[in-house]
């Protein structure tokens, strides 16, 4: 854990945590003016929506996101791994939401790339032999070649298959 982070107890006087909806909301506290109790207590708390689509905000001068301190509140200490959105939206907080994983298998839980064509990960058209391609990456992160298809449908089928074998989230590609 950087040491620059709040600690737990710290956390705890000034956030509450609905883990049920995902929202933090910043508490009264004593160790500020009164003035910032007027203005912020029982507001929402880290809610500002960055370009990223994390929720982020400001404890002690240090940016912190959302989901880290909802994981931290909920379990009582910082994740040490990273925390996947099993829906893929970055700003649902609710804890049944956020699961603690390895970098790789959060990799296996992410959403199409805006600029994917064929509509499915790991698949796409070869205008050098005009068919369609399926690739995937296997656990050891190296790329798996699939097959060359004639339709896209058996490419995106092989890919499916591929994605189940290797272990992918079922929200995969979404």
């Amino acid at each position: 854990m950087p040491k620059d982070l709040p600690t737990i107890a710290d956390l705890r006087k000034m956030l509450a945590y609905d883990p049920d909806t995902g929202d933090l909301t910043w508490l009264a506290r004593r160790d500020v003016k009164a003035s910032w109790n007027t203005r912020y207590a029982g507001c929402p708390a880290l809610a500002c929506v960055h370009e990223d689509g994390y929720r982020k905000g400001r404890i002690h001068r240090k940016l912190v996101r959302a989901h880290r301190v909802a994981w931290a509140l909920h379990h009582g200490r910082w994740p040490e791994l990273d925390l996947d959105h099993i829906n893929g939206d970055r700003s649902d907080n609710r804890i049944a939401n956020l699961r603690e994983v390895t970098r790789a298998e959060n990799q296996r839980n992410v959403r199409r790339p805006s600029d994917n064509k064929s509509g499915v990960i790991g698949v796409y058209w070869s205008t050098c032999r005009s068919k369609w391609v399926a690739e995937i990456r296997d656990a050891q992160g190296k790329k798996k070649h699939l097959g060359v298809f004639d339709d896209l449908s058996a490419a995106s089928s092989a890919r499916r298959d591929a994605e189940r074998a290797e272990g992918y989230h079922e929200n995969h590609g979404r």
